[in-house]
């Protein structure tokens, strides 16, 4: 055991509640299976069940209602390393809310441990129902004739695709029960059944009347492990293996945004000026922002370039902003700062504003299509932060290199002339 995984601090549950049992036996379980804290990533839920973040010393991530299961598998994917184990923790609330993704991470079987902690109600709304509340207990509390079939978690999760599934209740020391589960490779989900004081079951010895029985389910499917030659590989891990091809001139991060319609390659213009910037040994950041409707209306991307790394992704006040439409224009025209340079396009409707650094044909000459790259190629030539030969190289590589080669050519030909005239 490399260090205690359950941090002194006072119990913030409620006197008898179960989930402190919970809480003892998973910090148990870890610990005898020898879990660096630094080696265990929890995601929690909403509820009673998310008190549990302060409580232990290793990584916590708290998520939104019933999407613990979806960032735990995201962070799996993500992290794919058999020495780290990730855990998502619901309460049956919680559970029931992000089913669809229980089922998923099951089917796909992806390397985390879900532990659904079952009092039958959603404690910190005053004790309603859940999907995971047994007939007797809805019976109990005056439902005789509109009582609703809960689901069988253990039972779903187990046709669903798990390799391990189980129902416990939380007396006495369970830490022996998780390291089942924890030690599953695969997905493995474990249900514990516990009391409420406040409003729930008030002993364990009546959780046996609520018509659930301890019970466990074994599959031996394999776990989900990530494709090594079908799948297209992410840019950060595609790029020059951590060697830099071309040499960059930043000294500090420069943030811009490039602001368009759906239809004119916004996005996929923005990811070969990000993928340039890898070329050239910068770190890089990038968040696409379009309407739910993704066909029609703006289409934006914000990146950020810097020499160090990125630990805040957000953009107040941009250095740079291109614009190829009116759509783009109107959506990001208020995030324009006294500093930010802006190239545009002559077809955009807009008060006259000391920004523009340059206004140009750019969808009259080259296409909607093809006015995205071409006013990167530009701001590329006019600011040089990094070399444009290495945004040549990004697009010459892409899918449609051979089409855009007369674009970067035509890119030059427009710098050119603008520099002839200046």
């Amino acid at each position: 055991m490399s260090s205690s995984m359950l941090v002194d601090k006072n119990s913030p549950y409620c006197p008898g509640c179960g989930h402190q049992s919970i809480t003892l036996g998973l910090a148990k379980a870890l610990e005898s299976l020898n879990f660096d804290p630094l080696d265990v990533i929890l995601v929690s839920d909403i509820g009673c069940c998310g008190l549990i973040d302060p409580l232990l010393a290793c990584h916590t991530i708290h998520g939104l209602h019933g999407r613990a299961c979806a960032l735990a598998s995201g962070i799996s994917l993500a992290i794919d390393n058999p020495k780290k184990k990730v855990i998502a923790i619901q309460g049956d609330g919680g559970a029931t809310i992000g089913i669809a993704h229980l089922l998923e991470a099951a089917r796909r079987n992806f390397n985390l441990t879900l532990i659904v902690n079952n009092n039958q109600i959603y404690g910190m709304t005053g004790g309603q129902f859940s999907g995971l509340s047994s007939e007797a207990f809805q019976t109990d509390r005056g439902l005789t004739d509109s009582f609703t079939r809960p689901f069988d978690i253990v039972e779903i999760a187990h046709k669903a695709g798990a390799n391990y599934s189980a129902r416990i209740i939380a007396k006495g020391d369970i830490s022996e029960k998780l390291k089942i589960a924890i030690s599953t490779k695969g997905f493995s989900l474990i249900e514990i059944l516990e009391v409420c004081p406040s409003y729930g079951v008030q002993k364990y010895s009546d959780i046996e009347h609520l018509g659930y029985l301890e019970k466990s389910f074994v599959n031996a499917y394999n776990a989900f492990a990530l494709p090594t030659n079908s799948m297209k590989p992410l840019i950060n891990r595609s790029v020059n293996n951590g060697t830099s091809l071309f040499q960059h001139k930043l000294s500090k991060n420069v943030k811009l945004i490039l602001a368009g319609s759906a239809g004119e390659g916004i996005q996929s213009a923005a990811e070969l000026l990000a993928k340039a910037a890898m070329y050239s040994g910068l770190h890089v950041t990038k968040k696409g922002d379009y309407p739910i409707t993704v066909g029609t209306g703006f289409s934006v991307s914000e990146l950020i370039f810097s020499p160090e790394e990125i630990y805040y992704t957000g953009i107040n006040e941009p250095d740079a902003m291109l614009i190829i439409s009116q759509n783009g224009f109107d959506y990001v025209k208020s995030r324009i700062g006294e500093n930010t340079s802006v190239i545009i396009d002559n077809a955009v409707h807009y008060e006259p504003m000391n920004n523009i650094s340059f206004a140009y044909d750019l969808k009259a000459i080259l296409g909607k299509k093809n006015a995205a790259i071409c006013s990167i190629g530009l701001w590329l030539l006019m600011n040089e932060p990094f070399p444009f030969a290495a945004f040549e190289k990004a697009v010459k590589e892409s899918k449609h290199g051979e089409k855009l080669s007369a674009v970067i050519e035509k890119i030059k030909i427009i710098f050119d002339e603008i520099k002839l005239h200046a």
